[in-house]
């Protein structure tokens, strides 16, 4: 019996609850059986600025995250190889490891759909997985709609990012509500995105 995988790859600088929610919906919408969280090295669209916290600690804040979740997982494969996090190696590693016939589902924002005929070696990625697009904003992005370019479209929109958490915590805000208790424990443990002493 073949098995459906989701693939949801990005920096997790943190990671929070938009993240899970989402996963959670796609998950469920799309009968997958299982969802990889698939933190990247080096964004090959982001080269000229690094994650604020290391590949190690994103991983572990995601490890926290997901803990007792049986249809969440994280794979490393990209903090593991070096240079670029190219979303077609991710995919020929999965193929590679997986068993033949696994279906992949690689999830993604709106707003990469305009870019994604320019994303490194962009002609093989449909083969490889199916995308399936996370709205972001009430209208699709003009003249690029998911729909219309063939993609599933998961509709839930949650209004959560990662800069405002840093933001919120390099001004001593609070972040409770955010983020999972277990990654805030981290982040406080750690003195992540606090700025210089």
């Amino acid at each position: 019996m073949t098995s459906s995988i989701g693939i949801y790859g990005g920096t997790f600088d943190p990671v929070h609850h938009g993240h899970l929610i989402l996963a959670r919906d796609a998950v469920e919408l799309l009968g997958l059986d299982r969802l990889l969280f698939v933190p990247a090295a080096i964004s090959p669209h982001k080269l000229a600025a690094s994650p604020d916290a290391d590949g190690a600690h994103r991983l572990a804040m995601l490890r926290a995250a997901i803990a007792g979740e049986e249809r969440f997982a994280v794979d490393p494969c990209e903090l593991e190889r070096p240079g670029p996090s190219y979303t077609v190696d991710t995919l020929l590693d999965l193929r590679r490891r997986l068993p033949p016939g696994t279906a992949l589902f690689y999830l993604i924002g709106e707003d990469n759909v305009p870019k994604l005929d320019t994303w490194h070696r962009a002609a093989e990625l449909r083969a490889l997985a199916t995308f399936v697009v996370f709205r972001r904003t009430d209208r699709p992005a003009p003249g690029h709609a998911a729909a219309a370019a063939g993609f599933p479209v998961l509709e839930r929109r949650v209004d959560l990012s990662a800069t405002e958490i840093r933001n919120r915590v390099a001004a001593g805000r609070s972040i409770r509500y955010f983020i999972p208790e277990s990654v805030a424990a981290i982040i406080d443990r750690e003195r992540l995105y606090r700025p210089p002493a």
